[in-house]
């Protein structure tokens, strides 16, 4: 099965993951690209940037694709991008829109996803974190929210792998995933 986590920052990603991939060993985590693509040594501007940010979407995008088999839980997807991408554009007065490839690439990375995991944030949070940018966070997950639940870019339909919205604590956040995901 392969499955994306997504959620504003500081929503409990990383940490869902690293904690079910502790439990179903079976399972491969991949990194939020940002991370692959610090070690390939591109430099990111301080903060949120619409250049940093299509940067990471595309390299989200191709991550996926490129693992095409395998029981592999992504930590971010195309999703997770978008959301941040139109929050920024805002900001900057730039109404951001993806081209063409990138939208047919996102589209093709998600329908080969089975299941996005949505961990929305709470207030209060669930899950200790030190929270950057705490409006822009808040601002992501209201789109991130509309994205997902009404499928506000029109993403989701016809590819759409199945959505599981979780909260609650560490090991209830786990115990939800595994039963989403069966033996």
């Amino acid at each position: 099965m392969r499955v994306a986590v997504i959620g504003a920052n500081g929503a409990g990603k990383t940490t869902l993951i690293e904690d079910f991939v502790a439990a179903r060993r079976e399972y491969q985590r991949e990194e939020e690209p940002y991370w692959g693509l610090v070690q390939q040594g591109m430099p990111f501007a301080g903060g949120a940037s619409l250049p940093d940010l299509e940067e990471q979407l595309d390299a989200s995008a191709a991550l996926i694709l490129a693992q095409d088999s395998g029981q592999i839980v992504f930590d971010r997807c195309p999703i997770d991008f978008i959301a941040y991408l139109e929050v920024v554009g805002e900001d900057e007065a730039i109404e951001w829109m993806p081209s063409g490839k990138q939208l047919r690439q996102v589209e093709h990375a998600l329908s080969t996803l089975d299941l996005l995991v949505f961990l929305p944030v709470s207030r209060p949070d669930e899950i200790a974190a030190r929270i950057e940018l705490p409006r822009l966070r808040g601002r992501v997950d209201a789109r991130l929210k509309a994205i997902l639940r009404e499928d506000a870019r029109g993403l989701l339909g016809g590819v759409r792998p199945k959505l599981l919205e979780i909260s609650g604590d560490r090991d209830a956040r786990v115990r939800r995933l595994a039963k989403a995901i069966g033996p």
